[in-house]
């Protein structure tokens, strides 16, 4: 497992509910946090794996021995967004590029744990603007949708660059063809496709 960067197809699929929790499932999340914490980030969503699945991982700290501030997103939604606030973010599937993203301050999250069980958060400041930016992800949503036209355009010379680099790793078989990756992403959102094929 390793994190997938721009353009990878999986970073704008919108993402299928998980069906089950089984030791293949722990088994990634546990992967997830191991990979965020190596990258220092803070959040990480399941298709930033290449798994269109409805899941993502948190710790705001972003401290591997802060076990209580670790979080697990099995199908959350979000059920309310109170107040504005600005915000620089960046992307472990966008490596060094960062942006101002405006965000609700206050949200109320719903999800269930790796225990099956529902739970609610309400979060405000950094932990409602990482969930908020990981729940973008499982939707196939980048901070870079959510930038103003001015400041995504200073972004484009990356970007592009981002792209030419995908293309050679797929020229050189690193990865399939655009066309055949979302094809493997349709199969295992539909459960047509064991996850460890990806």
């Amino acid at each position: 497992m390793k994190i997938v960067h721009y353009p990878h197809p999986a970073l704008f699929f919108e993402s299928a509910p998980v069906r089950e929790i089984n030791a293949q499932l722990r088994t990634i999340v546990s992967e997830m946090f191991e990979l965020m914490y190596a990258a220092n980030g803070i959040g990480l969503a399941a298709n930033q794996v290449g798994l269109p699945l409805r899941l993502f991982v948190i710790n705001p700290t972003g401290d591997k021995e802060e076990k209580d501030q670790e979080f697990v997103f099995l199908n959350p939604q979000i059920l309310k967004r109170n107040g504005v606030a600005i915000g620089e973010e960046g992307c472990l599937s966008l490596p060094d590029l960062h942006g101002d993203v405006r965000r609700a301050e206050r949200i109320t999250v719903e999800a269930y744990d790796l225990k099956g069980q529902p739970y609610r958060l309400e979060l405000n400041d950094l932990p409602a603007r990482v969930v908020q930016h990981e729940y973008d992800h499982i939707d196939g949503i980048l901070f870079l949708d959510r930038l103003d036209p001015e400041d995504k355009a200073k972004l484009d010379a990356a970007l592009e660059e981002m792209s030419a680099t995908f293309a050679g790793q797929q020229a050189e078989g690193a990865f399939p063809n655009t066309a055949e990756l979302e094809q493997q992403l349709k199969e295992i959102a539909a459960g047509k496709r064991a996850i460890d094929t990806v």
